[in-house]
């Protein structure tokens, strides 16, 4: 069983920034694809970036770009959303997701995974 725990989720003012990491114990990295959605009530599950955990290929929705930046942390298991200059458009509650079946030509846009995450909630007032 994998078990994904994100954290860091916080109400911040606009324009600040805040590091979401998601531990994945007992998960291997290695060429998996890794991504965070984001959900606020009401809406489909929205997905704003991806990783192949090769390191080499990341993924960001047009409404992130420039703002996010999706990472991992091998050594300690844990992929990372950094968000900046943050705006009330961002306020939701993110997950993050993991799968081993495929390459980064399908992580970029494939929204089902096997393994998800419990959501942490970020507002952005």
């Amino acid at each position: 069983h994998v078990q994904l725990v994100e954290s860091g989720g916080d109400s911040v003012q606009t324009g600040g920034s805040l590091s979401l990491p998601c531990a994945a114990a007992d998960y291997s990295f290695s060429k998996h694809c890794m991504a965070w959605f984001r959900q606020t009530p009401g809406k489909e599950r929205e997905k704003v970036a991806a990783i192949y955990t090769d390191g080499d290929h990341t993924f960001y929705d047009d409404s992130v770009k420039g703002r996010f930046t999706i990472s991992q942390d091998n050594a300690k298991k844990t992929l990372y959303l950094q968000m900046n200059s943050l705006k009330p458009e961002d306020t939701a509650t993110y997950y993050c997701a993991a799968d081993y079946r495929y390459g980064f030509g399908v992580c970029r846009t494939v929204r089902e995974f096997l393994f998800w995450g419990q959501g942490t909630q970020v507002t952005v007032s």
